[in-house]
């Protein structure tokens, strides 16, 4: 069974937590933030399953699966359980991205402030149209394909995100992997075919508003 120890004990059995585990987990650790912002020090599984609306019953299911948190009858010490979820969702250290695709959907990915809060950050973006290549977006210069393999290995980067038309999906997916990457966030609406040993996760919008229609209609 694959065991990760972490600082402070922290046994996680990743074979055995739900992708929704780890959802939740980012959720706790963005409100953990805000209540160590306002200066609040503990916080009980009926507080925190409030402030990302599920139940206490969830909250302490979800950390079960990392070890033993906070005390019977206080509750969790906001700044130590913080820093145990950044810790478990790797969020400790910072994440060099490259994104392939300077259309609109690069762009605003460039622009989300949202990376650079959780310790992403964009330091190349690609793409062949030669009408992009070399423009700006914010201070990220667009750079030839030609420069993603040099870019990846100087940043020793593991994370590319794709925001390309279909039909170019695929090859890009393959270059990132030749170069080094070890997962891809996919916004192409394509399925990859990708190594086993490579992690992938799509985004597809449009799925999302359909999940709300369904809601709507039924």
């Amino acid at each position: 069974m694959l065991s990760l120890k972490f600082e402070g004990g922290i046994q996680v059995e990743t074979r055995k937590i739900p992708e929704a585990t780890i959802t939740r987990l980012s959720q706790y650790s963005k409100y953990l933030e805000r209540l160590d912002y306002n200066g609040i020090d503990i916080v009980s599984s009926s507080e925190l399953a409030e402030g990302v609306g599920v139940n206490s019953a969830q909250v302490r299911k979800d950390l079960s699966y990392f070890g033993e948190f906070g005390t019977r009858g206080i509750g969790y010490n906001v700044k130590d359980l913080l820093n145990y979820t950044l810790k478990i969702l790797g969020l400790n250290r910072k994440w060099p991205l490259v994104l392939v695709g300077a259309g609109n959907v690069g762009q605003a990915l460039c622009s989300f402030k949202g990376f650079n809060e959780r310790g992403f950050s964009i330091v190349g973006v690609f793409d062949n149209d030669l009408t992009k290549i070399g423009k700006r977006i914010g201070k990220l210069e667009v750079f030839p394909m030609e420069k993603l393999p040099e870019v990846i290995k100087l940043h020793e980067i593991k994370i590319g995100i794709i925001a390309v038309p279909v039909r170019a999906a695929q090859e890009v997916a393959d270059l990132m992997i030749k170069s080094g990457l070890q997962a891809i966030l996919n916004f192409a609406r394509v399925t990859l075919n990708i190594p086993e040993n490579i992690k992938v996760k799509n985004v597809d919008l449009s799925v999302k508003l359909e999940i709300l229609t369904f809601d709507l209609v039924t």
